[in-house]
């Protein structure tokens, strides 16, 4: 059995492009209700038609007369509208973002409206908490699942359900967007596709573009489930489902997500069981690998594999603006931008963080960065966003 270090560290991590839940000495003690933005149908970039969408969303402060003082919160790749707050009354805090908004924090909800909304193709399917469109919804037309029949959707698609949401409750422009990894790119393509609307882009470890690396990263992220029997090309849902490629999967989401350095730090060399060698016993783990296993079956749990299938997609096909060229997405976006990033990121390199930056300023727009120190890698962008909070407070203002 692992030892008690390793118990509580798996308790409290979770996947790569995911959740990692802030320290409670940040947390917001606020009470969270979730919420439901139904749409009768949604047109998608590709051109494909979904019925009966609904996504879920939450919200923190109030929005005031003007409806000039909103925030929107965009997640990350295995994440939820969750970025703040708690569900029940006696619950523990579990935004993965607890560290900077709430009352008197950078991103104060006593003065702004701070909204939040699932994905189409929400990871987290099976999460009671999320509520998303995605494969494993039902088919009007047929009554069953969509399975791989469901339209991909791309990061334009998100920004197009969060832009149907806000305007449902009057809201036309936004006090800033705000993202960290795939949240970061939705609020990239938010400034880039509706410029006049974002007032400021806070960009979190993310860039304009899925480059070659990330491409293959994702690639090796979906091949797990498509090399499982049960996967079934996607039809699987009155069956088995391929819970040991799903597994693989959010196993290496976390990997990727995480550094070296802390990798070497956490668990040096140390075994699973201290009883069990594995240079003895060819069944026996290390520490990393266990904690690793069970991280990954801890968010099987409440995931869907087609759903991490589309969200791959959707993350391939991103360039900014989706339009013909990077530098015109990117040029489009006029709103003063903060990117916050990390030097160690093995998911987004810095270079094209900083490439990024470069583009969007090359007209003139003021574009500010900065860099988040830990051993994290592109986790960072979540635990420690702590560090950024005179930043964020002085740019939101």
């Amino acid at each position: 059995m692992a030892s008690t270090r390793y118990a509580l560290f798996t308790a409290t991590l979770c996947s790569g492009l995911g959740l990692l839940l802030a320290s409670p000495l940040w947390a917001w003690d606020g009470v969270v209700e979730k919420q439901t933005f139904e749409m009768d149908s949604f047109t998608t970039h590709g051109g494909e038609t979904i019925p009966n969408v609904t996504v879920g969303w939450e919200a923190y402060g109030e929005l005031n007369d003007a409806r000039d003082n909103v925030i929107l919160i965009t997640h990350f790749f295995s994440g939820t509208s969750h970025a703040a707050g708690r569900y029940e009354v006696d619950g523990q805090p579990t935004g993965y973002w607890d560290a900077i908004i709430g009352p008197g924090k950078p991103l104060d909800t006593d003065e702004y409206y701070i909204i939040s909304s699932d994905t189409l193709v929400n990871l987290n399917a099976k999460d009671p908490n999320v509520t998303t469109t995605g494969p494993a919804s039902i088919n009007p037309d047929t009554g069953e699942p969509w399975g791989m029949d469901f339209p991909v959707v791309t990061i334009r698609d998100f920004v197009e359900v969060q832009r149907e949401l806000l305007e449902s409750q009057g809201i036309e422009s936004l006090h800033a967007v705000m993202g960290a990894s795939m949240g970061a790119l939705q609020a990239i393509e938010w400034a880039s596709a509706y410029p006049d609307r974002v007032e400021r882009l806070i960009s979190v470890i993310g860039g304009g573009v899925a480059d070659p690396w990330l491409l293959a990263t994702l690639s090796a992220w979906a091949a797990p489930i498509r090399l499982d029997a049960n996967w079934n090309e996607g039809n699987y849902y009155n069956g088995e489902p391929p819970t040991d490629g799903l597994k693989e999967a959010l196993k290496l989401v976390t990997l990727n997500a995480n550094h070296w350095q802390w990798a070497n730090e956490t668990f040096n060399r140390d075994w699973a069981d201290e009883a069990r060698d594995p240079a003895q016993d060819i069944n026996a783990r290390y520490a990393i690998e266990q904690t690793l296993d069970d991280i990954a079956a801890a968010r099987a749990a409440t995931s869907d594999a087609n759903h991490l299938l589309y969200l791959v997609r959707a993350n391939q096909t991103f360039m900014a603006g989706h339009g013909e060229s990077l530098e015109e997405g990117l040029a489009a976006i006029e709103a003063p931008t903060l990117m916050l990033y990390s030097e160690n990121d093995l998911v987004f390199a810095p270079e094209g963080v900083r490439g990024t930056a470069e583009l969007i300023e090359s007209d003139g727009t003021d574009v500010t960065l900065e860099t988040l120190d830990g051993n994290r890698g592109h986790l960072d962008g979540v635990v420690s966003i702590n560090q950024a909070s005179d930043t964020l407070r002085a740019f939101l203002q």
